[in-house]
């Protein structure tokens, strides 16, 4: 006897071109097509018959343009964190439940923003860059300042946040934190200190390390006036979302010598085109990859995949990020 063709279809909108983790969670239920957009318009006549979106990053904005089209959509899954790219009240306002994957790679961001301030503060590209031209100069090391003892500020200590702190701690650093939204006592359950202001922990902080969701409270959370109160000779490492540093007020603040130096993995807009931060002498530059490892690559897939199945099953979903905006009655899946 011949197996029933599955009665749902699931598109991913951008990045992947190939379902060979999502494949073996959805396919007794759901036909899985990669449409491999780079803008919303690339959407357009594409969505009528589906029942779940699973989204990347590579379109930069996903509002009701999008979510008019598919009236069959349930959900709409953001494989990764941060869900800024979807907006969020327009989906809601149709009924469609939005999900993200916030514990994928909480490790790898912190291994990588670590990494990013221990190259800066240590100078290695500097040391690197001068071997490779035949160069063997030990004064390029000059100014390097002890990591232990320290002051390292953390800028959202959500679970990517607690990771790096409990890094830096194992350094000795001395690790104060600022989240406005955080549940009181994690300065006693982590050992850390938390700061009452973010002006508190830039004025005291050798070393600001950026782990904040991006919206409205914090876009341009770092601008001139924060700069201005950071320590002078301090490192800044951004491992969120680019909008959440002004980077005129970053190029700036490089440039006068306020800022020692910079590590930065996202950018206000993406690829990166501000010559200004390309070629900076103080800036080392990754090109959004913190989050990403072989393995949690693919837990991220595996996890958004499970959350989808969720959905197509009536099951409540483990991370929605909307549901608090629709009324039941509105709600196109029963959770």
């Amino acid at each position: 006897m011949s197996k029933s063709k599955p009665h749902h279809r699931i598109v991913v909108t951008d990045f992947l071109t190939e379902t060979s983790i999502e494949h073996p969670v959805l396919s007794e239920m759901a036909r899985i097509d990669c449409l491999q957009a780079t803008s919303e318009a690339d959407l357009r006549g594409k969505l009528s018959d589906a029942h779940i979106m699973l989204v990347y990053h590579d379109v930069a904005r996903l509002g009701d343009a999008t979510f008019s089209q598919a009236e069959n959509c349930v959900g709409i899954i953001r494989a990764g964190v941060g869900y800024n790219n979807i907006d969020i009240e327009a989906a809601a306002a149709r009924g469609i439940v939005v999900c993200n994957v916030p514990d994928y790679g909480s490790e790898d961001v912190a291994d990588h923003a670590l990494m990013m301030l221990l190259a800066v503060a240590r100078k290695l590209v500097d040391s690197h860059l001068s071997i490779r031209s035949g160069g063997w100069d030990h004064q390029l090391i000059v100014g390097a300042p002890r990591m232990r003892g320290r002051t390292i500020g953390i800028v959202g200590c959500g679970r990517i946040g607690t990771a790096m702190a409990l890094r830096c701690k194992a350094l000795g650093m001395r690790v104060l934190y600022y989240d406005p939204f955080i549940k009181p006592g994690t300065d006693k359950a982590l050992g850390i200190i938390q700061a009452e202001t973010l002006h508190e922990l830039l004025r005291e902080s050798d070393f600001v390390s950026l782990h904040t969701y991006l919206d409205e409270t914090s876009y341009h959370l770092m601008n001139a006036q924060a700069f201005a109160a950071m320590k002078p000779g301090s490192i800044l490492v951004n491992t969120a979302r680019g909008p959440v540093v002004d980077e005129n007020a970053l190029v700036d603040a490089l440039n006068s010598g306020h800022l020692a130096g910079a590590g930065i993995d996202v950018t206000e807009r993406e690829p990166l085109d501000d010559d200004r931060l390309r070629y900076h002498p103080n800036v080392l530059l990754t090109p959004h990859v913190a989050f990403y490892s072989v393995e949690g690559f693919l837990e991220m897939r595996l996890k958004a995949a499970q959350e989808a199945r969720r959905l197509l099953l009536g099951q409540a979903p483990r991370n929605p990020v909307n549901l608090h905006l629709i009324s039941p009655g509105k709600r196109r899946v029963s959770v």
